[in-house]
């Protein structure tokens, strides 16, 4: 019958067949012999994988179980896949991992691993930080399988330079096995991780890493970050960490270790790199995923790092079942692809074969350690179950083809290698599969009685939090450094001409020096992008900056806006301040969920225990003349208003542009926040408001001793006042700021009084100065650069009707269109001449 091969309960029905037919070996073997005469594996280190693959089926069953009354919310497992484990026990538990969701053998053989090495204080913060609550009632059932037994220089930071290791031959054998022995001691051993996984399938608020957000694999001290992604959006990420690891393992070479971690800078925000300096970072995920823009975007990246001589030290690990979901992955085709992705390396195993894919994996781990080069492990697995429980296999596979995978079951195979082996009888693995079945379903039981989150607030306290004080007493720190002890740094830095003497400047050359100070100030910041370096930035935003900081802290990268964000957030997680530019707004698109799924969800899935800071700037928004069209004056923000968390500044003004930068880049390193920077490409040179040549556009540059009297705090609003300023406001941002001057210049004359609020935040929006502002006057002109449709005026209006504000208002926004080429763009953007007709539409009511 096809449901025999299907169900949970059949599938330990017919693991307990296979196990209760396995004839006992003729002789006992030592388990601290090899498991094999030329197995690099003891039987006891095996017996302890069993227990690691049979901790993850049993939470498997458990899953099921928990869902079929209705108190288990996550069923995707990862039955076929404990091969994993074996994987994991070939890597170091301080080897950062970023897991694929079918991952749970890994976790239980990681948590295992961790706890062996864990000192004493380590054990007992553990224990407490895990202690079920009191009174807790168990649930009724009983689960399938839980039988009836009872209980360099800082600059060299970021170094994307030559690597200074001579190119290693290119050998398979390591010189000694790269991982650490499997602990010793049954179930005992893998409680924590069940616990772990447990409470996030019944969304308990207790469960270590997300706290109930989401059923993860993740947990601080296990070095694995927790990613949500099924469809590979973590490589990029993965390909970032290592280039940040390898850097900060040279500045570790260089002498300036200090305690667990390098420490990197002393400015505001420095940090110690989180991991040990020869780590690697290992990333898993499914064969389907192959094919993902963002899979070939890491794969690419590390490659054209490694074809440059830069070193990524990551090992690629792809689960290969041959399904994504119900789609097939065509025979041969994950070979295929991966054999030919140039810079990295290919290995393979057989996840059904314990001691081959220890083998491989330790060989693929130590080439990658002793290198610092990219691979990938190949590892053949087969998906029992199903893809999670509502999927029904019998409407796309055959029941031979169940019965295949079934036949390739890695826990009986390890099974079978242990009676084969004389370690143990069928019967003594049977014992400790029903002793597992059964502790996991009293943990099971425990955690169903454990809080879930109880309010809104509850749910959104870790996505984003806000510090205003410390960021504000960062910059006052950052000021005071600027102008005491760093200050010969900083002229020297500037060519004994600091900006504040250059006189006025535009809003480029505000930026420039900002992230000049910005980057004395961090010595852990890089800038990087397509252009910046030795170009300078396709609008000279980022010229010279490479001179003064070298190659090490700015870099051009290759033309990918995934690979750009990815190495920032990468980086950003290994305890860099990353400073990424996306060329144009339009090509952000291309990469958004950089942002919304991985950048914005690190802190909220983690509670704080990862965070990846990161200033993105962007040049944006229309109004360019002689060049343009859709691509070069994309004026759509609605994607980056809509991800939660994410701070969104959009300066208009030299003079905001660089207190506002030095806000983004504290908030960044106090709070580890995400900030985009969105900057007017049509502003960045302009000179004049008014009239040719009256340079009202342009402002000095502030002393440090300036600094914390002209902070900006993120969600604060810049207000222009203009005659009597009595009878309108109107609300923009960007350059809707100089044209609704423009206007207000021209309403003056008629006796008109404006202010123009300049929101400079599009996320969080300046709520409390939009409904000061608006009820001051009780005419609201918004003037919205973006589309009417999804636009930042929808949200400004939004804000006054939940505010209860009774006055008169209205919007000129553009047109629902994308931007045409030349003087075509003038019939679908506003206009000052728009804004004065609004403005007057508006009084006459």
């Amino acid at each position: 019958m096809l449901s025999d091969v299907t169900t949970p309960q059949d599938l330990d029905d017919r693991f307990r067949e296979t196990l209760a037919a396995l004839p006992a070996a003729q002789q006992r073997r030592d388990p601290a012999d090899p498991v094999t005469d030329d197995a690099p594996l003891t039987g006891a280190q095996v017996l302890d994988l069993f227990d690691a693959q049979v901790t993850s089926r049993q939470l498997d069953l458990a899953g099921r179980w928990l869902r079929s009354f209705g108190e288990g919310f996550y069923t995707i497992g990862s039955a076929g896949h404990e091969g994993n484990a074996a994987v994991a026990a070939a890597l170091r538990p301080t080897d950062p991992a970023l897991l694929h969701y079918r991952s749970g053998a890994f976790y239980c053989q990681r948590a295992a691993q961790a706890a062996a090495e864990a000192t004493p204080a380590d054990q007992a913060q553990r224990a407490a930080d895990t202690q079920p609550p009191a009174g807790t009632q168990p649930a009724t059932g009983t689960p399938p399988g839980t039988g009836t037994q009872p209980a360099v220089d800082p600059q060299r930071a970021v170094d994307p330079g030559p690597a200074a290791e001579p190119e290693a031959a290119d050998q398979s054998e390591p010189s000694e096995p790269s991982g650490t022995e499997p602990p010793t001691g049954g179930f005992a051993a893998y409680a924590d991780a069940a616990r772990d996984v447990l409470r996030g399938m019944v969304a308990s608020s207790q469960e270590p890493i997300a706290g109930g957000r989401h059923k993860v694999f993740g947990r601080a001290d296990l070095a694995i970050v927790p990613t949500t992604s099924t469809i590979a959006s973590h490589l990029p990420r993965a390909v970032g960490m290592g280039l940040a690891v390898e850097r900060l393992r040279r500045l570790d070479s260089a002498g300036r270790r200090t305690g667990a971690g390098v420490r990197v800078g002393s400015g505001a925000g420095a940090a110690h790199a989180p991991w040990p300096p020869d780590a690697i970072v290992v990333c898993s995920f499914g064969d389907a995923s192959v094919n993902h823009a963002s899979a070939t975007a890491a794969f690419n990246t590390a490659g054209w790092y490694d074809h440059g001589k830069l070193r990524i030290p990551v090992l690629f690990v792809c689960e290969d079942n041959g399904l994504g979901i119900s789609v097939r992955s065509p025979e041969g085709w994950v070979e295929a692809t991966l054999r030919a992705k140039p810079g990295i390396r290919y290995f393979s195993a057989d996840g059904a074969d314990p001691v081959q894919t220890y083998a491989v994996a330790a060989e693929a781990a130590a080439w990658v350690r002793r290198t610092r080069r990219p691979a990938v492990l190949h590892l053949r697995t087969v998906r029992l179950m199903g893809h999670a429980g509502a999927d029904a296999e019998s409407a796309y596979r055959s029941p031979a083809e169940l019965a295949e995978d079934l036949d390739r079951d890695p826990v009986a195979a390890t099974a079978r290698l242990l009676v084969d082996a004389g370690v143990a009888t069928g019967e003594e693995l049977l014992a400790r599969y029903d002793e597992t079945g059964w502790q996991v379903r009293r943990l099971a039981e425990e955690v169903l009685g454990e809080p879930k989150l109880a309010s809104a607030a509850d749910v959104v306290s870790t996505l984003a939090p806000r510090r205003p004080m410390r960021v504000a007493r960062a910059v006052a720190d950052a000021a005071a450094r600027a102008s005491g002890p760093g200050a010969g740094a900083r002229a020297e830095a500037f060519g004994g001409k600091p900006p504040e003497l250059s006189g006025p400047m535009t809003l480029a050359q505000s930026i420039n020096a900002a992230l000049a100070d910005g980057m004395l100030d961090h010595p852990q910041m890089a800038i990087f992008g397509e252009d910046v370096a030795a170009k300078g930035g396709v609008y000279g935003v980022t010229k010279g900056l490479r001179d003064r900081f070298g190659a090490a802290r700015v870099f051009d990268t290759l033309l990918d806006e995934t690979s750009v964000l990815g190495l920032g957030l990468g980086a950003g997680l290994a305890g860099m301040l990353p400073v990424p530019e996306i060329q144009y707004l339009a090509y952000l698109h291309n990469a958004e969920d950089q942002l919304r799924g991985e950048a914005a969800t690190m802190r909220f899935f983690s509670q704080g225990a990862f965070r990846n800071p990161m200033v993105v700037r962007v040049a944006g928004l229309a109004y360019q003349e002689g060049f343009g069209g859709h691509f070069h004056n994309d004026n759509s923000v609605a994607v980056l208003r809509d991800v939660p968390g994410l701070v969104v500044a959009v300066p208009a003004r030299p003079d905001d542009a660089a207190p506002m930068l030095r806000t983004c880049l504290a908030s960044a390193a106090v709070d580890g926040s995400v900030c985009v920077f969105l900057e007017p490409i049509a502003l960045y040179h302009t000179r004049d408001l008014y009239a040719d040549g009256d340079g009202e556009w342009l402002a000095g540059y502030p002393e440090p001793g300036a600094w914390v009297a002209g902070h900006v705090p993120i969600g604060r609003a810049r207000v222009y006042r203009v005659g009597s300023a009595d009878d309108l406001t109107i609300i923009t941002f960007g350059n809707g700021v100089r044209m609704s001057l423009r206007a207000a210049a021209v309403l003056a004359e008629e006796g008109v009084g404006t202010r123009v609020v300049d929101l400079r935040w599009l996320a969080p929006l300046p709520v409390a100065d939009i409904i000061r502002e608006s009820s001051a006057t009780g005419r609201v002109l918004v003037v919205d650069e973006t589309r009417r449709s999804g636009g930042v005026g929808e949200g400004v209006i939004a804000a006054l009707v939940d505010a209860g504000y009774v006055g008169a208002a209205r919007r000129v926004a553009a047109v629902d269109s994308f931007v045409p080429l030349g003087p075509a763009a003038r019939h679908v953007l506003v206009s000052a001449e728009a804004i004065t007709d609004g403005a007057r539409t508006l009084l006459a009511r």
